[in-house]
């Protein structure tokens, strides 16, 4: 096979894979406009982070760079809650309650318009 049939090959692959998942790429679009916001997220034990949105894979798990950790403290003291530095962070979709991001209003009412979609 020479290098033209090879090329034409490798292009119609590209195409195809492209076609398969035309509904997967609105929501990796949503996700992508999302990259570099402020983002915070509620865990089942109660704590939350915040930090800046990073990625999050196929099965839901997110990552935070710069996160901080804030979890409420039950002794007197100053502030009810206590918070620490801890980076990148991955957060599993299974301890996740709660996420939220600084966004304008237009757009948390387009995310929201995307999951009635579903």
């Amino acid at each position: 096979m020479n290098s033209a049939q090879e090329a034409g090959t490798s292009s119609n692959q590209v195409k195809s894979s492209d076609v398969a998942e035309p509904t997967t790429s609105k929501y990796v679009a949503q996700a992508k406009k999302l990259i570099h916001r402020r983002m915070l997220v509620g865990i089942k034990d109660g704590r939350f982070f915040v930090g800046i949105f990073y990625c999050m894979d196929k099965q839901g798990n997110i990552i935070l760079q710069d996160a901080l950790e804030y979890r409420s403290t039950r002794r007197s003291s100053p502030s009810p809650m206590e918070h620490r530095g801890v980076g990148l962070i991955l957060i599993p979709f299974s301890c996740r309650t709660s996420c939220h991001v600084d966004c304008s209003i237009e757009e948390q009412m387009s995310l929201l318009s995307l999951k009635e979609q579903k």
